[in-house]
């Protein structure tokens, strides 16, 4: 039964449908137009109750929707959309956030794979310092907040090359102390990027390592064009899952290593934290955030310097070998140059006066 919202709908008086952006098992996500601020638009998360859910059950899911969507209307990240209202209406919820124009990462990856080329790795370390970034923000949070579904389709590239992460469809908060998470959102997560500890659902425990892990997934998929194989898969075939450099040659060891200890199948063989993470992709501090290190910098600058220029530097070390050649077989400059005529002083006698006559 399709359950989408026709274009022109209007909710809470407010919100104009204007098309149907993305859609899910539990909701859909719309572009809509607010007709209270003219020239604004907006993206509105539809919500689905359970199907199987009593009205005690949906009560309490309600409850629990109002109260953690109040949690994301507090947060404020240029790399998060703003979620600026949240409302119930029939049997489901909505959720009102900032529109985000640009492209899925998803869409950048297809477009690169249907051309036979790879990402550029520069570019997409770039884009995953700003996700980790978000998700640092997210994960300072009290009490912390869990994103759970970071995948390329979730992630926007704006025309001003701002990284967003648009979909808060699976985020929930981690209790302090406490062994259990709450849902925020219904959903389920994507297989390829989800961690094993994470199917267990509202039974099993997930932390920030398990944003951890969804994240490495999305950059190997983004690097290699492939996603990897999916937490179940590994866990009856451990060897399933490509080394990344295998795929794509051209990747950087460092690059391989740290995507490879974020997709550890236990999550005490990952990361501790997002920032530690980034350090060991970025060769970077995890006090220093934003910036690549100065010597992997200027390591990377010396070798496209090098490459550029690969011809001039060949003629110029062939001059030189040649200068060096002609200084060491040519006769010394001694022996090629007339004898030199000693050099006289004329001393000139000074004779006394002669005594005169008397």
């Amino acid at each position: 039964m399709d359950q989408t919202l026709m274009p022109g709908t209007v909710l809470r008086d407010r919100y104009k449908i204007i098309e149907l952006v993305g859609q899910g098992g539990m909701g859909a996500i719309y572009k809509a137009e607010d007709l209270r601020l003219e020239g604004r638009y907006c993206a509105v998360k539809e919500v689905h109750p359970e199907p199987r859910a009593n009205s005690s059950m949906l009560a309490q899911a309600r409850e629990q929707f109002s109260r953690e969507a109040s949690t994301l209307a507090r947060l404020d990240h240029p790399n998060l959309p703003k979620v600026s209202d949240y409302f119930p209406e029939g049997d489901c919820d909505y959720l009102v956030m900032d529109f985000v124009p640009g492209q899925e990462l998803k869409e950048i990856m297809d477009e690169a794979r249907c051309q036979s080329r790879f990402l550029d790795e520069k570019e997409v370390l770039t884009w995953a310092d700003q996700l980790c970034q978000a998700l640092e923000y997210l994960h300072s949070q009290d009490p912390p907040v869990l994103h759970r579904d970071i995948k390329p389709s979730n992630i926007k590239l704006t025309p001003a090359g701002a990284i967003k992460l648009v979909d808060f469809g699976l985020v929930k908060l981690l209790v302090p102390d406490d062994a259990r998470t709450i849902t925020i959102l219904q959903g389920r997560g994507t297989v390829q990027y989800t961690p094993l500890e994470q199917y267990g659902g509202d039974t099993g425990h997930t932390d920030v390592r398990s944003d951890i892990y969804s994240l490495g997934a999305t950059l190997y998929h983004l690097l290699t064009g492939q996603p990897p194989s999916d937490a179940k898969q590994r866990f009856l075939e451990p060897d399933s899952l490509l080394p990344p450099r295998d795929l794509n040659p051209n990747l950087s060891p460092q690059t391989e290593r740290a995507l490879s200890k974020a997709l550890e199948m236990h999550p005490n063989q990952r990361p501790g934290s997002v920032s530690e993470f980034r350090a060991e992709l970025l060769s970077q501090s995890p006090t220093a955030p934003g910036l690549l290190s100065l010597s992997a910098a200027n390591e990377g600058m010396w070798a496209t310097a090098l490459r550029e220029n690969r011809t001039l530097i060949t003629v110029a070390l062939t001059l030189l070998v040649v200068a060096l050649v002609v200084t060491l077989f040519s006769p010394p400059l001694s022996a090629t140059l007339p004898a030199a005529t000693p050099a006289t002083v004329q001393v000139e006698e000074i004779a006394s006066p002669s005594p005169s006559p008397r």
